[in-house]
């Protein structure tokens, strides 16, 4: 959609005629007939927002004209106060400002209010025949390459999964879904600690199977679902992921993700009768098992698991650091999407039906310079609902550069920031949601990660500082707007 030219900034228009029979005063009239009025007509002092102000959040706003002196208002004021753009409600007036709430959820839109002529008097008898007129546009928004993203998830059919899909494509573009990484697997920790310092829980909170293998155990239990039970309840959406760990040589019990540390190949994962293949099809059960107490009690989820597979794989100059950071894509795109689309399959076949798949790209692992595109990590669209990022430390445009791109590369997909927070390594902290969103990056959801070295009191990769500017931004869902 091209964006739309921003209207005049302000007019007062002097329109000729009759007020008709509106006024309520009886105190004056301009046709025939009827005392002439005295005094000045209001003139406004200002408007909230801004007249021409651009960027205005979506949603609803609260506007208010202020005038330069006391005023009435002419007949039934809410037929005389108009909007394209935007719908109109709450209208009132008090002393010298009329206040209204304008709601428009439609980026890159110009918002007209008219206050139409008569509708407003001074209350020593100004004239009545002024008409009032201002607008602001609506946020910039890099719209969809291609506007037509599924309403059908790839393989979600319960009632609950379509209608956290449907909720999910119905805020793409709008309004972007807060969420915090669990310290660090199957509690609501960081939440609490969000809300015990802003007021506000995120909307989302994200569960990571990492710790699976030890399960049950009296540290780390997987068969209750309390935790995500509690939160539902209390009206939250559920991400899951896994950082899926294998034993560091058959036999041990010391588990790792990382391919430096294992003898764990991807590739035997999926040959039978290897110790890797009865490993992964073992801690899958283990995982199903859960996600069907999961869809039993009416709970669905985004799921995100082989998550940054390229690693460092896709750099130019290939050298010994050059390799995937997890073992699911050390051995390579091919065996690594063989993984996903057997885990796919796998949970399909189990009758896992409540899950939005959510794959995560390096994306040049932002240096396109150094780096090539990992386009062929990716499963296929068949297997995938979401395109994410994991993005730490990056400034505003850094976020809408890669948004913009990754559109481009999956136009039919929403676009999510998987993991965002504080870079330990340049100690930069992550833009905030205000500074990316204005940037043109229209995530779906956002999601902090847990455990900085930077001493938060929310236990998260983000600073209290930045959680408070987040969770009053206009552009953020919280828990409590969640419909």
């Amino acid at each position: 959609m091209k964006y739309l030219k921003l209207l005049t900034l302000f007019a007062v228009a002097l329109l000729a005629g009759s007020c008709g029979d509106d006024s309520d005063d009886g105190g004056s009239s301009s046709g025939g007939g009827g005392t002439t009025p005295t005094g000045t007509a209001p003139k406004v002092i200002t408007t909230s927002p801004n007249n021409g102000a651009t960027d205005i959040a979506l949603g609803e706003q609260a506007i208010t004209i202020t005038f330069d002196q006391p005023i009435n208002v002419a007949g039934d004021i809410s037929k005389k106060v108009t909007a394209t753009g935007a719908t109109l409600g709450n209208i009132s007036f008090s002393n010298a400002s009329l206040s209204f709430k304008a709601t428009c959820n439609t980026t890159n839109t110009a918002v007209v209010i008219n206050v139409a002529a008569g509708a407003v008097k001074g209350k020593t008898g100004g004239v009545e025949n002024v008409a009032y007129t201002f607008s602001y546009t609506t946020v910039k928004g890099a719209e969809p390459v291609n506007p037509d993203i599924s309403s059908t998830p790839a393989t979600a059919s319960t009632e609950e999964a379509k209608k956290l899909y449907s909720y999910l494509l119905e805020q793409y573009g709008k309004k972007t879904i807060s969420s915090v990484m669990a310290n660090v697997n199957w509690n609501n920790e960081c939440a609490e600690k969000v809300y015990q310092l802003t007021g506000k829980y995120p909307a989302m909170n994200c569960y990571d199977f990492i710790h699976i293998l030890y399960s049950p155990a009296n540290w780390i239990d997987y068969t209750t679902i309390k935790p995500v039970q509690d939160w539902v309840n209390a009206g939250g959406l559920v991400q899951l992921m896994w950082h899926f760990n294998v034993p560091k040589f058959e036999g041990s019990t010391d588990a790792t993700c990382t391919p430096s540390e294992t003898t764990f190949k991807a590739s035997n994962a999926l040959v039978s009768g290897t110790w890797e293949n009865k490993w992964f099809y073992e801690q899958m059960d283990k995982v199903v098992a859960t996600l069907l107490k999961l869809q039993d009690a009416g709970i669905a989820a985004t799921w995100r698991p082989f998550h940054e597979a390229a690693g460092n794989a896709t750099a130019k100059q290939q050298a010994e650091w050059t390799k995937s950071w997890f073992w699911w894509g050390y051995d390579g795109a091919e065996t690594y999407k063989k993984l996903w689309i057997a885990m796919f399959d796998y949970f399909k076949e189990k009758g896992v039906k409540n899950l939005i798949w959510v794959w995560t790209t390096q994306n040049y692992n932002g240096n396109s310079t150094n780096y090539n595109q990992d386009t062929n990590w990716y499963p296929g669209d068949e297997y995938v609902d979401i395109v994410a990022r994991d993005l730490y430390g990056y400034k505003g445009s850094q976020h809408q550069q890669e948004f913009e791109e990754i559109q481009r590369c999956y136009p039919n997909k929403m676009v999510a920031l998987g993991e965002c927070g504080w870079d330990g390594n340049s100690s930069k902290e992550s833009a905030t949601p205000d500074e990316y969103w204005e940037a043109g990056a229209k995530w779906s959801h956002f999601m902090v990660w847990y455990q900085g070295d930077n001493g938060t009191s929310t236990g998260t990769m983000c600073s209290d500082a930045w959680w408070k500017k987040a969770m009053s931004d206009a552009s953020v869902i919280t828990r409590d707007q969640v419909k």
